[in-house]
C-alpha cells in the first residue's frame, strides 16, 4: 500500500506513534488509509450540512474495512460573492482547492479518496486536485437543492432573485414581490437547483464515471442522498482492498474518453458555460491533449434533449431525477449511436455501457427524445473570429431564437462594476452588445462571473434584444445571449480590448462566428495609441494569481514554468 511509506518497518515508529495518538490500534496498520476530502462550509448553502456526511463517511469506511482521515477543503460561495470584488476571489479559490488537497494527500502518503464537493469551483477543484494525486477516488457531492416556490405556486430559484433585481430597478415589481422571492428562492440546503455550474459539474461526474449514479440530480438532505452517501465510501474501500487496486487509479477512469463523455451529455443538458472553463482545465490535469475546438465537433452531433433552470425556469434537478436522472440522458444520447464510449470504466466496477444500459426516459416532457430534441445540436457553442482568435463559449440553450445570429451596436465598459451602473442607468438599449472587457483571469484578475448585468438585462426587458460580450465569465444561473470567454482577453491585448462605442459587433451561433466589423487600417490606429486598463490589485494571493493565469481557451490553469 502507498500508506506503508508511513506506517511499516521499524523506522516508522516515530511515525506510527504520532498516529496512535489520533487513535490508531495495532490493527489499522494493516489497512488502507483513506483520505476524506471534505468542503464542509458554513456560509454556502450547498455545503452547511456537508460535516454530517463526513461523518458518515468515515462510519461506513471504518465498518467496511479502512482507515478514515477527514480533511476539509476552501468554498467560495459564487451567488454571495457576486457584484462586488469577493467575485475575484471565486475562480483562484479551484487552485487553492486543488493544492491543499494534493498537499494533504501526499503529504501523508494516503492510500485512496473519497471527495464530498457540492458547489461552483469546488468541484472541479477537488476534481483537478485529485487527478494530481492519481489514486483510487470517489466523488459524492452534496446533492442540488429542491426548487422554491412564490406564493402562488410558480416555481423559483436563484436567477429568478437575480432577474428580480432588474424588474424591481424598473420599477415593476413591488418590494412586497421580491421580499417574497427572497425569502422562497433557495428554500433548503444543496446545490442551486438549476443547471447552474454546480449542478452541471456534478452531473458530468456521473459522464465520467467518478461518481455513483445520481450524483447530480439527487436532491440533497434526503435518505436517498444519505444511501449514497454511504455505498460510496464502502466502495472506495472495497477497491482499495482488491488485488491489484492502482488499476482503478483516477487517472484510467478520468482518461480522454471520460472527457469525451462529459462534453457530451453537457452539450445534450445545456449545462453552464463554466463546464468549458472547468473540463479543459480538467483534460490539462489528466494529461490529455483536449482542444477548445473539439467541443464544436461533439455539439453538431449531439441533440439538446432537456433544457433545465435557467434555460426553461419550469424544470429543475429534481424533476430531472424523477424523469430518469442522468443514466437516462446518457441511454437517450446513445441511441444515435458511436456519441458516448460506452467502454470506459466506472468506479463502481461496470463500465458506462452497463451502467445506462436500463435506463429509460419516464417523462418525456423533461427530457425529450432525440427526435423531438430541442436542438439537433448542442447546448453549447465555441465561437472564433477576429474577436475571439482562440474561441469564446456561449450556451446556446438559454438564447432566444431571434438572437443566434445578430449584429449590434457595441457599448464599451472597463469592468463589471461600470457595466452595472451604466445597464442600470439606461446607456444600454435595443440593438446593443454590451462588451465588458479587463475582466478576464489575468485582466480582473480572477475572471469574475457576470450574473448581475446578464440578470439586469433580462430583468430590463432587454432579454431578447441585447447581446453581452465579455473576456469574464457567466454564472449557470446566466441566460440570454452572452458570450464569455473571449480569448485572447484584454489584458493581453485581444481585439476585444480596442472596440469602441458604436462598433458594429456581428455573431452566429450557429456558425459558431463572433466578428468584429472594423477595417483593420482603424484597428491598427487603435492599437498604436492603446494604453491598458488596470484594474487595482492590492491582494498579494490575486497579485501571483495574475502572474501565472492562462487565458479561459487554455482553461484559466496557472503556469508551473515561467
Amino acid at each position: 500500500m502507498r500508506s506503508d511509506i508511513i506506517k511499516k518497518g521499524f523506522d516508522k515508529a516515530p511515525h506510527r506513534s504520532l498516529l496512535r495518538a489520533t487513535g490508531l490500534k495495532d490493527e489499522d496498520f494493516d489497512k488502507p488509509f483513506i483520505g476524506i476530502a471534505n468542503s464542509y462550509i458554513d456560509i454556502i448553502p450547498g455545503h452547511f450540512f456537508l460535516h454530517e456526511y463526513g461523518e458518515i463517511v468515515k462510519e461506513a469506511i471504518r465498518e467496511a474495512g479502512g482507515v478514515p482521515f477527514v480533511f476539509n477543503t476552501i468554498g467560495v460561495d459564487d451567488g454571495i460573492a457576486m457584484g462586488h470584488e469577493g467575485m475575484l476571489y471565486s475562480l483562484p479559490s479551484r487552485e487553492i482547492i486543488a493544492d491543499s488537497m494534493e498537499t494533504v494527500m501526499n503529504a501523508h502518503a494516503l492510500d485512496a479518496m473519497i471527495c464530498i464537493p457540492n458547489c461552483d469551483k469546488i468541484v472541479p477543484g477537488m476534481i483537478m486536485g485529485a487527478l494530481r494525486i492519481n489514486v483510487l477516488t470517489v466523488f459524492v457531492s452534496g446533492g442540488p437543492m429542491a426548487a422554491g416556490h412564490k406564493k402562488d405556486g410558480t416555481p423559483i430559484d436563484l436567477s429568478t432573485a437575480f432577474e428580480a433585481v432588474g424588474v424591481h430597478a424598473e420599477g415593476k415589481m413591488s418590494d412586497e414581490e421580491l421580499y417574497d422571492i427572497e425569502c422562497n428562492a433557495c428554500p433548503s440546503g444543496g446545490s442551486c437547483s438549476g443547471m447552474f455550474t454546480a449542478n452541471s459539474m456534478n452531473t458530468l461526474c456521473e459522464a465520467m464515471g467518478i461518481a455513483l449514479p445520481g450524483n447530480g440530480t439527487v436532491l440533497a438532505m434526503t435518505p436517498e442522498r444519505i444511501a449514497m452517501v454511504k455505498k460510496a465510501a464502502k466502495r472506495i474501500v472495497e477497491m482499495a482492498i482488491e488485488d491489484n487496486p492502482a488499476k482503478n487509479n483516477l487517472r484510467n477512469v478520468l482518461n480522454e474518453k471520460a472527457i469525451h463523455n462529459a462534453f457530451v451529455v453537457d452539450m445534450a443538458m445545456g449545462g453552464s458555460s463554466n463546464t468549458v472553463l472547468h473540463m479543459l482545465a480538467i483534460a490539462k490535469e489528466a494529461e490529455v491533449d483536449f482542444s477548445i475546438e473539439k467541443i464544436n465537433e461533439i455539439a453538431d452531433h449531439v441533440a439538446h434533449i432537456a433544457k433545465i433552470s435557467p434555460s426553461l425556469t419550469t424544470v429543475h434537478m429534481e424533476d430531472v431525477d424523477k424523469a430518469g436522472g442522468v443514466n437516462a440522458v446518457m441511454r437517450e444520447v446513445s441511441r444515435r449511436g458511436g456519441l458516448l464510449y460506452l467502454d470506459n470504466p466506472t468506479v463502481t466496477g461496470e463500465t458506462i455501457g452497463e451502467r445506462i444500459k436500463d435506463a429509460v426516459i419516464l417523462n418525456e416532457e423533461v427530457i425529450h427524445t432525440n427526435e423531438n430534441a430541442y436542438s439537433q445540436v448542442g447546448g453549447l457553442s465555441i465561437l472564433f473570429g477576429n474577436l475571439a482568435l482562440e474561441g469564446a463559449v456561449v450556451k446556446t440553450a438559454g438564447i432566444e431564437p431571434n438572437m443566434r445570429q445578430f449584429k449590434g451596436t457595441a457599448v464599451c465598459f472597463d469592468s463589471q462594476p461600470k457595466a452595472i451602473a451604466g445597464i442600470m442607468g439606461h446607456k444600454v438599449k435595443a440593438g446593443d452588445v454590451v462588451v465588458i472587457r479587463y475582466e478576464g483571469p489575468k485582466g480582473g484578475p480572477g475572471m469574475q462571473e457576470m450574473l448581475a448585468p446578464t440578470a439586469l438585462i433580462q430583468g430590463m426587458g432587454l432579454g431578447d434584444s441585447v447581446a453581452l460580450i465579455t473576456d469574464g465569465r457567466f454564472s449557470g444561473a446566466t441566460k440570454g445571449a452572452s458570450i464569455g470567454h473571449v480569448s485572447p482577453e484584454a489584458a493581453e491585448g485581444g481585439l476585444i480590448a480596442f472596440i469602441e462605442d458604436g462598433d458594429e459587433i456581428e455573431l452566429d451561433t450557429d456558425a459558431h462566428v463572433l466578428q468584429l466589423n472594423v477595417s483593420e487600417e482603424i484597428l491598427n490606429e487603435r492599437k498604436a495609441k492603446w494604453k491598458p486598463y488596470k484594474n487595482e490589485v492590492k491582494s498579494k494571493w490575486l497579485k501571483r494569481y495574475q502572474l501565472l493565469v492562462s487565458n479561459a481557451s487554455n482553461g484559466a490553469v496557472l503556469k508551473t514554468e515561467l
